[in-house]
């Protein structure tokens, strides 16, 4: 059934290529600047002003033209983060990235522990489901650093702030040649920002809106010959469109840069956010006390050579994270006597150095060496004292290896692969290959075969019933073919995919074999296929609409990751106006296993913003403007139609 699928929409494939392709215009080589991109579109459908060619960083570590490279990268730049107004990435890629989801529960926050919002995944892999926890199978980076609490394994949705984010490129498929654990499903590697002419620019934003919302963040960059700097500080909160659920935020980063000479330059920065979060509950299990204080930092430290031959870099980071939980109690019950405590980090260094032996050739050798681990404990507000409830650190070593090579200007091929230890279950080998075919009239075809793995937790191997230290990595397999095509000299770029995956070892909760109670299992299996389709079309400089669509078919139902996902954008732009709508739907989204219960709605955006002087704007935003009822949690209904104005300084 599946081979048949692949075969047929291969053919699809192959027919809306050479039906486009004969029915339009040859996209030039060279482009003059027209002042408009296509935010949001899958990076090999790129940006209009920079010809067919751009280049990324999260498919090869180095800078690399998307043309040459096997797998799926989207990317949302800096321009669509500012136009939506969010303080969050995940809610822009929701809407710009096919195959990606990640769930809410209200206005502002996604919170930590029960009730948390925040789960991503990427066509299905990464969710919750697998393992009863929060995002595991997908990778956030910070400029390719891996993100995640060192003792639970996921990483901290509400810090994934736009203040500090140039661009987000989203890897749609295993990574794990590059990365190493949990990125079996994709990569979302957060790109910051930086200052690349020479001057002084201040930004400040100022907004308030429905329930009680506050958003504020002021960002000052400089350049000065080889020096540069970025500090940015942001305050947000919101009352909650229920009660007891209000959010506060508190977050500031700062950058610095030096170019040493035109080849060797250095870096440093550091990222802190602290918020407040109340979870009233399920609507039918309510909550009472259910307070986090939630402090998480990041701090890392680069140097980096650029030739005509080779570049690389040697990075050091570190993370950290201070949790404070009251678990909370139902009406009726008694109040815990006990808050949750933990203090967790992940540090390590990474080093790579990529070379051109020869024509057409690009070798990648890496090492990358990870600490992670904390501690654990419940503090009794009685007397102080403590029960211990883990105190853990565990390492991971690992190399690797990435060829690449041109043959003539028709075909690239890629192959990789890592050797990953971990102290605790051994040796991990991880392959991948792929063909990129250059095909005329603008296109490119793509063929991927990938590997990707998920070691186990400090948190399922030691923490918490129904925990067990036995445990094994979670693997999968990745096939991919891609078409992507840019044409009428740039106003149109589509592309096209179809993925299937295969997975076992999947860790589930089952009832212990050799006893009572539940016990921590690798017996779980994935098989997940679809496709994902995007386009986008620009038909003057005023007027441009965007699409993506993603259908995913699961054997076995995972949370949080819908059957289907459509967007469709329009975009206005004329003079000291900007205004963009854009309709999502969503289908077929589990929000309950145990009694498969499924959610389908619509939800209408806006935003409009007006340049009063160069320097001075004004926005209004609108989100489910159709007062869409509609949950992405059980039991969590999302508000209805909510309003955000705001002022723009940019000096």
């Amino acid at each position: 059934m599946v081979k048949t699928y692949i075969c047929t929409i291969s053919a699809f494939c192959f027919g809306l290529l050479s039906l486009t392709a004969s029915a339009t215009e040859v996209f030039d080589d060279m482009l003059v600047r027209t002042g408009a991109s296509v935010y949001g579109a899958d990076a090999w459908t790129v940006e209009i002003e920079d010809s067919i060619s751009r280049t990324v960083v999260t498919g090869t570590r180095s800078e690399t033209d998307i043309r040459h490279l096997p797998m799926t990268i989207s990317v949302v730049d800096r321009p669509l983060l500012e136009q939506s107004h969010a303080t969050s990435v995940l809610p822009v890629l929701n809407a710009h990235v096919p195959g990606f989801f990640s769930t809410s529960r209200g206005l502002l926050g996604y919170g930590v522990s029960e009730g948390a919002a925040g789960q991503m995944s990427v066509r299905g892999i990464g969710g919750p489901a697998q393992s009863g926890l929060q995002t595991t199978g997908v990778l956030v980076l910070i400029d390719g650093h891996p993100q995640y609490m060192g003792l639970m394994g996921h990483p901290i949705a509400d810090a994934c702030q736009t203040m500090m984010v140039e661009r987000v490129e989203v890897l749609r498929g295993p990574a794990s040649v590059l990365y190493g654990s949990n990125a079996m499903g994709g990569v979302i590697n957060i790109v910051t920002r930086k200052m690349s002419e020479d001057g002084v620019s201040t930004g400040v934003n100022v907004a308030g809106g429905s329930y009680g919302t506050f958003l504020s963040e002021v960002t000052n960059r400089v350049r000065k010959g080889r020096f540069s700097s970025i500090v940015t500080a942001s305050y947000n909160r919101t009352d909650g469109h229920r009660a007891d659920m209000g959010f506060e935020q508190y977050g500031g980063y700062a950058k610095l840069g030096y170019d040493i000479t035109d080849n060797w330059k250095i870096w440093a920065d550091a990222n802190v956010t602290h918020f407040n979060s109340s979870n009233p509950g399920a609507v039918d299990a309510p909550y009472l006390d259910n307070d986090q204080r939630i402090t998480r930092g990041m701090a890392s430290a680069a140097i980096e050579n650029t030739y005509d031959r080779t570049s690389g870099s040697l990075s050091f980071f570190y993370n950290w994270g201070d949790h404070w939980i009251n678990d909370g109690y139902h009406p009726g019950d008694q109040p815990l006597d006990y808050r949750f405590n933990s203090r967790d980090m992940m540090y390590g260094l990474s080093w790579y150095q990529s070379a051109r032996l020869f024509r057409g050739n690009r070798l990648t050798l890496g090492l990358d060496w990870f600490h992670f681990g904390g501690r654990a404990w419940n503090e009794f507000i009685t007397d102080g004292h403590t029960a211990e409830l883990a105190d853990q650190s565990l390492d991971e070593l690992a190399g690797y290896l990435d060829f690449r090579q041109d043959v003539g200007t028709w075909l690239t091929f890629d192959a990789g692969v890592r050797v990953d230890w971990h102290s605790r279950t051994g040796t991990e080998v991880i392959p991948q290959a792929g063909l990129a075919f250059h095909l005329p009239k603008n296109a490119e075809l793509r063929a991927m075969a990938s590997k990707g793995f998920r070691n186990p937790t400090i948190r399922e191997m030691y923490m918490f019933p129904p925990q067990n230290p036995n445990l094994q990595p979670e693997r999968l397999w990745s096939y991919e073919i891609s078409v992507s095509q840019s044409l009428v000299r740039g106003k149109l770029h589509y592309g096209a995919s179809i993925f299937y995956i295969n997975g076992d070892n999947i860790i589930m909760r089952l009832p212990n074999p050799s006893g009572s109670g539940m016990l921590n299992q690798n017996s779980g299996r994935i098989e997940n296929w679809g496709t994902e389709v995007s386009l986008s079309y620009r038909f003057n400089p005023v007027w441009r609409v965007n699409a993506n669509y993603s259908w995913l078919h699961m054997e076995n139902p995972v949370l949080a990751s819908p059957q289907h996902k459509l967007y469709a954008g329009l975009e206005f732009t004329k003079g000291r106006w900007n205004a963009s709508t854009g309709v999502q739907y969503v289908a077929g989204l589990y929000t309950d296993l145990e009694d498969l219960s499924r959610e389908d709605f619509v939800l209408c955006d806006l935003q409009c913003s007006f340049r009063i002087l160069d320097w001075l704007s004004i926005y209004v935003k609108g989100e489910n403007l159709l007062a869409q009822e509609y949950e992405i949690l059980a039991g969590y209904p999302m508000p209805r139609a909510t309003f955000i104005g705001g002022v723009s300084v940019d000096i």
